[in-house]
């Protein structure tokens, strides 16, 4: 006898239900460093349209040293996470994305990232009932990260003047 899969998981208490983290790595947005506050500010609007930003949503930005004044500076109000070196940002959002109980505090997820370091994370988060979408500039989204994923929103021509990151 197969199990219901929203019975076999653990209700998240009333007052959680509906929210929402965007989880942000922001060089792959800008294809590097971030390292004007312009490149923030730019990364900011291209993600509030696609991912459809509204203001009640907890947002997490990871970064390197290098880019952490600039995103500071053009992008107030995010929770920064950094680290530096190989991966350095992919690997501070992979301790919020498995460290955090992201799966006990929000219904939803999205991504801003094209990385395949990402995707069994969000493999994970959707098997614990979490609605993941990822947000990727075209063509430089991890096929397997697209297939953990609920769903891939794409940045079609709104991040012009980024760099090639992923």
């Amino acid at each position: 006898m197969f199990t219901n899969t929203a019975a076999a998981l653990p209700r998240k208490k009333r007052s959680l239900r509906g929210r929402r983290l965007v989880v942000v790595d922001i060089e792959n947005v800008v294809g590097g460093a971030v390292v004007t506050t312009e490149q923030a500010v730019g990364a900011h609007l291209a993600i509030e349209q696609v991912a459809g930003l509204n203001g009640s949503e907890q947002v997490v930005i990871g970064t390197s040293h290098v880019g952490v004044m600039s995103t500071g500076l053009g992008w107030r109000g995010p929770r920064l996470v950094v680290r530096s070196g190989q991966d350095g940002a992919d690997l501070a959002l992979l301790d919020v994305l498995t460290e955090e109980r992201i799966h006990e505090r929000f219904d939803e997820v999205v991504l801003v990232s094209g990385d395949g370091i990402f995707a069994e994370t969000v493999s994970a988060l959707a098997a614990a009932g979490v609605d993941v979408t990822v947000v990727a500039h075209p063509g430089r989204c991890s096929k397997r990260l697209s297939f953990a994923a609920a769903r891939t929103s794409l940045f079609d021509g709104l991040a012009v003047g980024f760099g090639g990151a992923a």
